[in-house]
């Protein structure tokens, strides 16, 4: 009995340091990767305490929103050209930086058999309105211009463009119908390469620049344990696998 006793208390003394020291970290996350990070979030916690607080939005965003001294600590980005100027501007922590995914765009209809195999339908005057992100904020908006403009379909396709603040933005137009069509990001869309709904063009990835996105810490998270807990855990097993089921490449 006293054994007993003695083990509740060494298990209890355990569990109050693991709680003491668990901490949070302010995470801001390109809207494209909501669902993937979620999922990592939760894993996160389980596995070692540490909660993350994320915040979702357009890359472009972010950067104006760290510039005026917003307190994040860590950066997932939609792209890896806003992390290096943050790096090079020295409000980052140098060294930290890592591509984390490689993501994909694609075309969609929230409608089954409207977006064919090779993304004709934007030669075709089937839809009133396609959606895309903000290409002056968002990096998959950006690479939607640049598909456009490599398929030569600027003149059926730019006078029927409307503009989402981010990708979550871009994808709720389409999702509500707003947007027959819409650029998004693979991942929005799909799970373990399946679309999930309606019917989509995944964008061969030579008609943009690829969409490598990095991570790092930023100055806030200098001292932050879980700052630093969270980017080792998004290169870790399970965050890669959860990454990859969402159509990312690593």
């Amino acid at each position: 009995m006293v054994l007993q006793f003695r083990q509740f208390l060494a298990l209890a003394g355990a569990l109050f340091c693991a709680s003491a020291q668990a901490g949070e970290v302010t995470v801001a996350v390109a809207a494209n990767f909501t669902a993937p990070m979620q999922k990592i979030a939760k894993a996160f916690e389980q596995d070692t305490g540490h909660k993350a607080q994320l915040a979702f939005g357009s890359t472009g965003k972010f950067y104006a929103q760290i510039k005026n001294a917003a307190p994040f600590a860590v950066l997932l980005a939609a792209d890896d050209e806003t992390p290096a100027r943050l790096e090079k501007e020295g409000l980052t922590i140098v060294g930290t930086r890592f591509t984390y995914a490689i993501g994909r765009l694609a075309l969609w209809s929230k409608h089954a058999n409207v977006v064919d195999d090779k993304g004709e339908v934007l030669r075709s005057n089937r839809f009133e309105k396609l959606a895309i992100a903000d290409p002056k904020l968002a990096p998959y908006g950006a690479a939607a211009m640049a598909v456009i403009q490599r398929l030569g379909v600027q003149s059926n396709v730019l006078p029927k463009l409307v503009q989402g603040e981010s990708i979550g933005q871009t994808y709720q137009f389409v999702s509500t119908e707003n947007a027959q069509l819409g650029f998004v990001a693979l991942s929005q869309i799909s799970l373990d390469g399946r679309i999930t709904q309606g019917s989509a063009w995944v964008v061969p990835q030579n008609l943009h620049t690829p969409l490598k996105q990095d991570a790092l810490l930023l100055k806030a998270g200098k001292d932050n344990a879980a700052a630093h807990a969270l980017l080792k855990y998004l290169q870790g097993d399970i965050a890669k696998v959860i990454i990859q089921s969402y159509g990312y490449a690593l």
